[in-house]
């Protein structure tokens, strides 16, 4: 018997568990809806609308409130890496002013 080479077994693996039309995919739909971010009362409301990829926060952001038909995740550096809370659809969070980000269906 033939020994199947790891990356030819690697690549019939993936073939078979994502075949050619599948909706499992890297890419996330946009969201529709707005994520708002609440900083202070001095402050208009900062909002993103059918936000996709990731976003800096404004450095005095407080709340942040997810109007939008996914999960919003939050992140506490601006290049969404280190992930924090998650937010359902209709909800919001408390944010640590300074440096966090936040994504949309990740």
């Amino acid at each position: 018997m033939r020994k199947l080479p790891a990356s030819a077994a690697a690549i019939v693996l993936c073939t078979v568990s994502f075949p050619a039309g599948s909706t499992a995919s890297a890419e996330s739909a946009t969201a529709t809806g707005r994520v708002v971010v609440f900083s202070t009362e001095f402050q208009q409301l900062d909002t993103w609308e059918a936000p996709e990829g990731c976003h800096k926060l404004p450095v005095a952001a407080h709340v942040l409130i997810n109007e939008t038909d996914e999960v919003v995740t939050t992140y506490g550096d601006p290049l969404c890496l280190t992930p924090g809370d998650s937010v359902r659809p209709g909800f919001g969070t408390h944010v640590a002013p300074g440096t966090g980000s936040f994504s949309v269906g990740a």
